[in-house]
């Protein structure tokens, strides 16, 4: 309790814990942004009306949706599978072998800096109070911060996805028709941008940086789906 104590009152803010649900929430939200807002501004360059804009806006925020959350799911699932089969490999070969599995786990301790005595020193404490979770984390990788969760995964993908799709569709809906494609095209690069800077923020990087890069790639998806709906449009009159 002490030591749980002590850590507690020295130890600093990170952001690493956050990557799990970060990843799945920015690729969620910035997803749905441009995917729905390219589609939008697609459709309206091929000439739709207004009423076949929401169709296919409100089309596209729900297969995305879907589409994301199965897709992350089944992603983080295998990862998820991985993990479980190296663990169970590893308690294994802990029972059948600790001896082996104990100088392994000196010798990593040794290449990351420590002297052969102390290696083994530190591999036999940590062996001693809790062998596979040692092994697990120093010689696998896998610590409770960074472990796949496919529900959490999921549910952040589709929840986000919805979120950033419905930004574009809720533009197109007050926007006059003329002029649908720049008021979703302009409004989503904002969105884009202030997404990007957040997504930084969160993880604790350069905000110029995130907002910046996200953007870019929205441009770049509008204007291909807006070429090939003005394409469509005219071969279609």
């Amino acid at each position: 309790m002490a030591t749980e104590t002590a850590l507690a009152e020295v130890s600093e803010h990170h952001f690493v814990h956050r990557t799990g649900w970060l990843r799945a929430a920015v690729l969620g939200a910035n997803d749905g942004l441009i995917s729905t807002a390219s589609l939008i501004v697609g459709v309206a360059a091929a000439g739709a009306d207004h009423h076949a804009l929401l169709i296919a806006g409100a089309a596209g925020l729900m297969a995305g949706a879907m589409s994301m959350a199965a897709g992350e799911y089944v992603s983080v699932s295998s990862q998820a599978d991985t993990e479980k089969a190296d663990i169970a490999r590893e308690a294994h070969e802990l029972s059948v072998n600790p001896a082996a599995e104990l100088k392994e786990l000196a010798l990593i301790y040794e290449t990351r800096g420590l002297t052969p005595e102390l290696a083994l020193q530190v591999a036999e404490q940590l062996s001693a109070y809790d062998a596979l979770a040692a092994h697990v984390r120093d010689e696998i990788g896998i610590s409770d911060a960074l472990n796949a969760k496919p529900v959490e995964a999921a549910l952040t993908s589709a929840v986000t996805f919805t979120v950033g799709a419905a930004l574009p569709l809720a533009v197109t809906w007050f926007s006059p028709l003329p002029d649908v494609g720049i008021w979703v095209g302009a409004s989503t690069l904002a969105f884009l941008a202030l997404l990007g800077a957040v997504g930084a923020q969160a993880g604790g990087s350069s905000l110029l940086v995130g907002a910046t890069r996200v953007t870019f790639w929205g441009v770049a998806a509008m204007v291909a789906t807006a070429a090939v709906g003005a394409l469509f449009g005219i071969v279609a009159t």
